[in-house]
């Protein structure tokens, strides 16, 4: 396996092993997170009914002279507390109660510490304020969120730990079937390309000898599509090969140049002319004459276009029509494909990129998906819109390419010779030279 193509299989695995680490911290941070709230909760509960309890009980039973501990007591005319905290007792509650006869309770604070209040009148008719100091119980709160925060971060690190064996050993399966699929994926595709090169050199020499015995031109014609559909074949191959050697961004950025879609777009209907004239279709490219540039693999392209356009073929019934529409526009070149098929269900339209997706107008198989993918790597989007029985829509818009610079005539000789040397299939075939004729021109 090629370094960059084990680079991009330690990237997967390195970021399912991140995923794992950043998933079981923030179980382990969650649950220790509500096991505090629920403690803080129980503690702060029972902590005031006891306050609650200890100033009711001084109020109505504790003797001012010797009042329970952290409490004091004021009593008629609010004496009893010589050594109470500053600001107590307090008037306003007392005047309240001697008035209404009902019970003041609150939560005061003086100098930076809580107390809890409670004025209230005696069955023997005097009206004593209980104050009780709160500095213990806030204290053990405070202590709770201490040990809290400590058990957060002792947690923590502990699930980042246990995440990280957890991760190694958890994506190690995957690690391990990722080579076994890229392997699988080299060996097929290097296995079938010998073959596939024999059977299209084999295709290209009958087309030859077609062409110098003279035959038919429906044989010729046959034969030479034969040769075609081997050569996209074989590009197919070669684009499994390069996945399976390089990481796709590095696979393509390597053949990546500029394409004319109109071109692309009247090769396919080209190619789909026989097909669609046996059912009863007419296929028609609305374009204009001059190229429409992206940038991109012309490989992948021609594919993603073959594939829109084999769609609206086979679900288009007999003597319905498939129009291909090219525009330019804001920086984009959008290639649209409708066809007076069976058309779909407006919800059904992002479920028809699906892999296997089956939908009302029958099985759709990886073509779409794969056709998304290929063109959102190109920096592109496509969208599908239809009715039923009204037929369907797909909208593939792709970024513009830039203007190529001049070039001079030497290179544009220099270019023809190199595209006569190695077709679009990657395969070499003869050139033309001092002593052997060009056959390609037969």
């Amino acid at each position: 396996m090629s370094r960059p193509g084990r680079a991009a299989e330690d990237t997967v695995v390195r970021r399912a092993r991140l995923r794992i680490v950043w998933t079981t911290g923030v179980v382990v941070t969650l649950l220790v997170t509500l096991a505090g709230a629920v403690s803080y909760t129980v503690m702060t509960h029972a902590q005031d009914a006891q306050v609650r309890r200890e100033v009711r009980y001084g109020a109505a039973y504790g003797d001012p002279e010797r009042p329970p501990g952290c409490m004091w007591l004021y009593g008629p005319g609010g004496t009893g507390a010589s050594d109470g905290p500053e600001g107590f007792p307090l008037w306003a509650d007392l005047d309240r109660v001697r008035l209404t006869g009902e019970p003041v309770e609150r939560t005061v604070r003086r100098g930076g510490a809580a107390y809890r209040v409670r004025t209230q009148l005696r069955r023997d008719g005097d009206v004593v304020q209980a104050v009780l100091d709160l500095r213990f119980q806030l204290a053990d709160r405070d202590h709770l969120w201490l040990a809290l925060g400590a058990a957060e971060g002792v947690g923590l690190v502990a699930a980042v730990a246990a995440g990280l064996v957890l991760g190694c050993r958890a994506v190690a399966p995957l690690a391990e079937a990722l080579a076994r699929q890229r392997r699988f994926v080299a060996d097929a595709s290097h296995e079938l390309r010998t073959p596939v090169t024999r059977v299209h050199t084999r295709a290209q020499m009958l087309a030859r000898g077609a062409v110098r015995d003279g035959l038919p031109a429906r044989h010729r014609d046959g034969l030479a599509a034969v040769v075609t559909s081997l050569g996209r074949l074989g590009e197919v191959l070669d684009d499994l090969l390069s996945s399976a050697t390089l990481s796709p961004g590095q696979a393509w950025a390597a053949t990546r140049r500029r394409v004319d879609l109109v071109a692309l777009a009247r090769a396919a209907a080209d190619e789909e002319a026989d097909r669609a004239r046996e059912r009863g279709l007419a296929v028609r490219v609305d374009g204009p004459p001059h190229p429409l540039w992206v940038d991109g693999v012309a490989s992948a392209l021609r594919r993603a276009v073959g594939e829109l356009l084999n769609n609206a073929v086979t679900h288009t019934p007999p003597g319905g029509s498939v129009v291909l529409t090219l525009t330019r526009g804001d920086g984009a070149v959008e290639l649209t494909v409708a066809d007076t098929g069976r058309g779909f269900e407006a919800g059904e339209a992002e479920r028809l990129f699906r892999r296997f997706h089956r939908g009302g107008g029958g099985r759709y198989g990886l073509g779409l998906a794969l056709l998304r993918e290929v063109v959102t790597s190109h920096g592109g989007t496509v969208a599908a819109s239809g009715r039923p029985g009204h037929g369907a829509r797909f909208t593939v818009r792709l970024p513009q390419s830039a203007p190529s610079p001049p070039v001079s005539a030497e290179r544009v000789r220099t270019w023809h010779g190199w595209r006569a040397a190695v077709p679009l299939s990657g395969r070499p075939r003869p050139v033309a030279g001092p002593g052997r004729p060009d056959r390609s021109r037969r």
